[in-house]
């Protein structure tokens, strides 16, 4: 008899509770303000991004220069840090809706950092590598680079992790503080190679010149190349070949591209003058009873 008593009262207890109308409308209010919340956050983070982009934009006729691909690493972490303060912030706001208070939890939050902190020795030494990957200006976004067995282009770099896309499209993910070793292909100009190989019955002199027209040709076409190239002469006798070494400074990275190009040139008016290039020949030798 008592506990149908007790689960009477407790039901209109319950009745009561759901039944006041202020309850209902204390709910609904703070529902919108969190929609709201993350309404506002959404178009705050889009402003903000695009400021970001808009600081970062470089200024041909500024007073202080920087160069672009430093303007791009810093404009994407800045981004980063940005879009990550405005969406903490955002959640303190929406706790703070749903009747949590805030104290407690930034205490909380700040004894647990430092319990953290200590165990997550190797996340602070990413974050401090990042810091120093940027500020010693090692390398930036849009960089073609090899860390550690890694090469490709560098798509982004992170306060924890630096991201690589290589020619073939894998995207290399690596942490700041497994960085032991870094080459930079762009930050110099770079040198293109090129072996060009003659038959031992052409004249080295006319082959030269021949070649230096052709690389005066190809100065004046491709913008990449910022030096004219260069004869360096005979590199090598091969068993039935003459290989005369040509170089050519060019932009950073492209030196592959130009090495194909003035291969193809050098085909091409090779050809155009009878100059003859090397290649692999069989000669056959009948035996006397073939002859016969």
């Amino acid at each position: 008899m008592e506990k149908a008593k007790w689960l009477e009262s407790m039901f209109e207890r319950t009745y009561d509770y759901l039944a006041n109308p202020e309850l209902w409308i204390n709910l609904a209010t703070r529902l919108v303000l969190i929609i709201l919340i993350v309404i506002v956050t959404k178009i705050v983070a889009v402003i903000a991004q695009a400021a970001v982009n808009k600081i970062f934009v470089r200024r041909e006729n500024g007073k202080l220069q920087f160069e672009q691909r430093r303007l791009d690493t810093l404009r994407v972490l800045t981004s980063n840090a940005t879009r990550y303060l405005i969406y903490f912030l955002a959640m303190l706001l929406i706790l703070d809706q749903l009747g949590i208070d805030l104290g407690p939890v930034l205490v909380s939050a700040g004894v647990l950092g430092l319990a953290v902190g200590f165990g997550a020795q190797s996340l602070v030494k990413d974050v401090i590598s990042g810091f120093f990957i940027i500020f010693e200006d090692q390398f930036a976004v849009g960089d073609y680079v090899t860390v550690n067995t890694y090469t490709g282009t560098v798509q982004e770099i992170g306060l924890r992790t630096t991201k690589i896309k290589s020619w073939t499209g894998e995207v290399h993910i690596i942490t700041n503080g497994s960085i032991q070793e870094v080459t930079n292909f762009s930050l110099q100009n770079s040198v293109a190679v090129v072996d060009v190989s003659v038959t031992y019955e052409e004249n080295i002199d006319e082959v030269q010149k021949v070649l230096a027209d052709v690389l005066k040709k190809a100065a004046e076409e491709n913008e990449n190349i910022v030096q004219e190239p260069q004869i360096l002469g005979v590199q090598d006798l091969g068993p039935s070949n003459v290989v005369i070494r040509i170089t050519a400074e060019c932009k950073p990275t492209t030196q592959y591209a130009v090495a194909r190009m003035i291969r193809a040139m050098v085909k091409t008016e090779f050809i155009a003058r009878g100059i003859k290039i090397p290649y692999p020949k069989v000669t056959y030798v009948a035996s006397e009873k073939e002859k016969m």
